[in-house]
């Protein structure tokens, strides 16, 4: 069992055993008006369509000239389970050719950006540069992240330059050596980010494209998802350890989110006592009145 489900488990048993059942009734009733509250941020999916947009004002949109493709040519399809193609080569940021299948050999963040871009591409490599530090997992040991762009004309320079902002901003608080930078050329790119459905499309020298990143095992399969600019450090966590684990699928997220509740002025997710207190009392609740009928049943002397 992983460490979610013990954290969960250990604090729903001392719940349990000490709450008296003065409190029940009181705790069932706090239970219920917050039972609307949201456990976590709903995941946002952004298109970029051009310079001047942002994660806050994604209408704005000052490319006037050109016409957006049709809906159906940019966009996310996802293929949890799928398996990206670990046979394809980039490019480092130092220039080398490197196969895929040497860099996936842990559970691995991938973000797909193109380095020119000077707003949401940005947005959602900062926000990487804020949470990895806090990922409670063993940098390049336990998982590593890729940023690919999808512009084949970039070189591993403009790669080189952009991965030194974000080691300044970490201020070498995570490995260089565990996110890499890659550049390629038109035909893996195609390859990998189909594999992935990601959808995506020039217009002019920018690009229309989901604002995505997602996570895979170390042999390639595709176990998560994360959409938007500002990525949490839980969520980071809880899509590494599904990947370590081969888990696909929203398990192991659901039942934290149920076990704690996201604090958004202080960022951090904290342990909801009244939804696990309420839910202990009616389980134990539950379980007495089932053994009292089961007793009762059992008892041929009980007056008619």
């Amino acid at each position: 069992m992983n460490s979610v489900l013990r954290i969960c488990t250990r604090r729903m048993f001392v719940q349990g055993r000490t709450l008296l059942l003065a409190a029940a009734f009181t705790l069932l009733a706090t239970a219920g008006a917050n039972a609307g509250e949201n456990a976590g941020q709903a995941p946002t999916s952004m298109h970029h369509q051009g310079h001047g947009e942002t994660a806050e004002s994604t209408k704005e949109h000052v490319h006037v000239h050109p016409q957006p493709p049709a809906a159906t040519d940019v966009g996310l399809d996802e293929h949890l389970g799928a398996s990206i193609p670990l046979d394809i080569t980039f490019r480092d940021e130092t220039g080398r050719s490197i196969n895929l299948r040497d860099l996936v050999t842990v559970p691995t963040i991938i973000a797909p950006v193109y380095y020119k871009c000077p707003n949401v591409c940005s947005f959602l490599q900062g926000g990487l540069a804020r949470a990895l530090p806090e990922v409670k997992l063993e940098p390049g040991k336990d998982f590593r992240v890729l940023s690919v762009s999808f512009d084949e004309t970039e070189t591993p320079e403009l790669a080189h330059r952009s991965k030194a902002i974000y080691m300044d901003a970490m201020r070498q608080k995570f490995p260089a050596g565990a996110w890499n930078f890659l550049t390629g050329d038109p035909q893996n790119i195609r390859k990998l980010l189909d594999a992935a459905g990601y959808r995506f499309q020039r217009q002019g020298e920018d690009f229309l494209h989901p604002v995505v990143i997602f996570v895979v095992t170390s042999d390639g399969r595709i176990v998560r998802y994360l959409h938007g600019t500002s990525v949490l450090p839980m969520d980071l966590t809880l899509a590494l350890v599904e990947a370590s684990e081969g888990r696909i699928g929203p398990t192991i997220r659901r039942v934290a989110q149920f076990c704690f509740s996201y604090d958004a002025e202080n960022r951090r997710y904290v342990f909801n006592l009244f939804r696990v207190s309420a839910t202990v009392i009616l389980l134990t609740a539950g379980a007495f009145l089932a053994f009292l009928i089961r007793g009762g049943r059992k008892n041929p002397d009980r007056p008619r």
